[in-house]
């Protein structure tokens, strides 16, 4: 990656256990006129985390006069997150984007640093209300739904019988996504494809492909499977392929590229889609930037100018959304498998 994690940072770094990376090189170098923001995520060491840093610096770069700084704690914990954030106070960064490892527990160290003068959002795993200005989520159910149809769509050419592989039949998240599904596949494009059933596969990869084999028996004229889990997306690919039903029934969902390399390289799946870890991490740095420099103030109905990402726009509580999940196909599945 871009930006090499560097082992280093004060005494008290060492104590506490927290590990610095700069992700827009030496300090000293920088400048003291460039704007400081530090992407805080939840612990370093994961492919995921590195890519949101290299997000940042992209962004950083764009921008011209931001330091983009990455940094986590050894292990996933709220306590090496607040220890790191005590120190940026005393270091006076300009802003902080969190990756949180707890939801509440972080909420009395980021009004601190707010009270401080330090701009403070969330990303991925957001902070509650009142510890921090922005929370911005990957995507919302809405674009996560009729996202999903549109994908199994163009695999099937705009016809045919569909179903619908899920997590639990109790998963919230699963069920609003699915619930816009159905509203999604309403619409005058899809007028020659129907959703026939839905199964649960309880994230447990055994049942999931079970589940899949079932549906394959089930309706023998099955056009393709939507699974907005990674579990089942990987269990009914599996599936496909082993029945041998590869070109015959399309399958999509919501997958890790690392996971589903094979699958996409061979055509069993020919797209999936994912939050993609650069988008957040550039994204987030862009926000921080423009509220720093007072481009926005960080309130509900402001709208950002994110770079390629376009325009953001803050929703209420600052609860905010990025934009539709990100697509990956044999184009570039590759460079993603490598990352998470």
């Amino acid at each position: 990656m871009k930006n090499k994690i560097v082992m280093a940072m004060l005494l008290m770094a060492l104590v506490s256990g927290f590990v610095f990376a700069n992700g827009g090189g030496d300090k000293a170098a920088a400048g003291a006129e460039k704007t400081k923001i530090v992407l805080l995520v939840k612990s370093l060491g994961n492919g995921f985390f590195e890519a949101v840093a290299d997000g940042g610096v992209e962004a950083a770069e764009e921008l011209g006069n931001v330091e983009s700084i990455y940094m986590g704690p050894s292990s996933a914990t709220a306590e090496g997150q607040i220890e790191i954030i005590e120190t940026l106070i005393a270091q006076k960064v300009d802003g902080i984007a969190i990756s949180a490892n707890d939801p509440d527990a972080l909420i009395p160290v980021t009004k601190k640093a707010m009270k401080a003068g330090i701009r403070v959002i969330s990303f991925d795993s957001n902070i509650s209300a009142g510890g921090r200005e922005v929370a911005l989520a990957p995507s919302d159910s809405k674009l996560i739904g009729s996202q999903q149809v549109k994908l199994i769509a163009e695999l099937c050419n705009y016809k045919g019988k569909i179903a619908i592989l899920s997590a639990t039949a109790q998963a919230t998240n699963q069920n609003e996504w699915i619930k816009y599904m159905k509203e999604a596949i309403k619409a005058p494009e899809y007028k020659d494809m129907e959703i026939v059933d839905t199964v649960y596969g309880d994230d447990a990869a055994d049942k999931s492909y079970r589940e899949a084999v079932g549906l394959f028996e089930k309706y023998p004229d099955l056009a393709g499977i939507i699974s907005p889990t990674t579990v089942g997306v990987l269990a009914a690919s599996k599936a496909i392929e082993d029945e041998g039903l590869k070109g015959k029934v399309q399958i999509t969902g919501l997958g890790l590229p690392s996971e589903m390399q094979h699958y996409i390289e061979n055509g069993t799946c020919g797209q999936m889609a994912l939050w993609n870890p650069v988008d957040l991490g550039y994204s987030s740095t862009y926000i921080l930037a423009r509220m720093i420099a007072g481009d926005v103030a960080g309130k509900a109905g402001d709208k950002v100018d994110a770079g390629r990402m376009g325009t953001i726009t803050i929703g209420p509580d600052g609860n905010t959304i990025m934009g539709e999940p990100f697509v990956f196909n044999k184009d570039n599945i590759a460079k993603f498998a490598s990352i998470f």
